[in-house]
C-alpha cells in the first residue's frame, strides 16, 4: 500500500485546512486509516482515524474542530481541519493499516505541514 497526502500549509489561527490521503495498491487488505501528527520536540500522535465502515475515533484536543471522511472506495481520506490553534502546527502523516495474514502492520505516507500562525 502507498500513501500520498497533500493539502498542509500555512493558515492564521481560527482558519482552515483540509488534508487528503490517497491509498494505492493492495487498498483491499485496508482496515482503517488515519491521521497522525508530530510537533518539534514531540511524540507522534493519533489525530483522527476511520475504518471501512465509517466508525471514527477523534484525539479529544481535535473533537468538534476537525473532522475525518472517506471516499465510497475506501482509498482516500480526507481531514478537514477547522478553527485552527497554534498548537496544531506540526507535520501530519497518513496511516494506513491493513490486514496481512495474522498481523496488521502499519504503512505511513510522506508527512505534509500544517503551520497555524499570525
Amino acid at each position: 500500500v502507498q500513501l500520498q497526502a497533500s493539502g498542509g500549509g500555512l493558515v492564521q489561527p481560527g482558519g482552515s485546512l483540509r488534508l487528503s490521503c490517497v491509498a494505492s495498491g493492495n487498498i483491499s487488505s485496508i482496515v482503517g486509516m488515519g491521521w497522525y501528527r508530530q510537533a518539534p520536540g514531540k511524540q507522534r500522535e493519533l489525530v483522527a482515524e476511520i475504518t471501512p465502515d465509517g466508525t471514527t475515533n477523534y484525539a479529544d484536543s481535535v473533537k468538534g474542530r476537525f473532522t475525518i471522511a472517506r471516499d465510497s472506495a475506501n482509498s482516500t481520506i480526507y481531514l478537514q481541519m477547522n478553527n485552527l490553534k497554534p498548537e496544531d502546527t506540526a507535520v501530519y502523516y497518513c496511516n494506513a493499516r491493513i490486514r496481512r495474514g495474522p498481523q496488521f502492520p502499519n504503512y505511513w505516507g510522506r508527512g505534509t505541514q500544517v503551520t497555524v500562525s499570525s
